[in-house]
């Protein structure tokens, strides 16, 4: 199903939604569109037209509590990680600590990194210098206004890259 993009009163992004939710919000006058599908697709209905949202604004400002750091969930670090094995550059399935728990290893997002099975499986419980492995790319804490997105896609509509923008953050 096609994504919108929902954007806060201030223009700051909050979550992506489907199209559906985004043309209720609409119709009931709690949110703007503020850029329309680039393909020119319209909703119809007996009485009504309404351009196929891309981007829409809340009317009403919500308040979101600040986070300082993003929370580490499997799909967040497999998202950072372009779904790519950091030691074969596979398609990933699972995710692997560089510095396994058994030997005291943080579950942290510079310690936790996307593998593919075999690689995971052959790396087991033993450090990457044990091995003879490296890191393809050392692993960091995500930054941006796109991280703090609820859902979102990261490879969603070229459209929303305004309202991503470190800069509308």
């Amino acid at each position: 199903m096609r994504q919108v993009l929902l954007l806060n009163a201030t223009y700051e992004p909050l979550t992506t939604l489907s199209l559906h939710r985004a043309v209720i919000l609409v119709l009931r006058e709690k949110a703007d569109v503020v850029h329309r599908d680039g393909r020119g697709a319209v909703l119809r209905s007996a009485t009504r037209t309404l351009d196929v949202p891309s981007v829409i604004r809340l009317r009403r400002y919500v308040r979101i509590p600040y986070r300082t750091r993003i929370p580490l969930t499997r799909a967040a670090l497999m998202r950072r990680d372009n779904f790519r094995c950091a030691y074969c550059g596979q398609r990933a399935e699972t995710i692997d600590h560089v510095i396994p728990r058994s030997r005291g290893g943080p579950h942290t997002w510079e310690n936790c990194v996307a593998s593919c099975t075999p690689c995971n499986h052959r790396k087991a419980d033993r450090l990457l210098e044990e091995l003879g492995w490296a890191l393809r790319v050392a692993p960091v804490v995500p930054h941006g206004a796109h991280w703090r997105l609820i859902g979102a896609q990261l490879d969603g509509d070229p459209q929303w890259a305004p309202y991503l923008s470190e800069t509308a953050a």
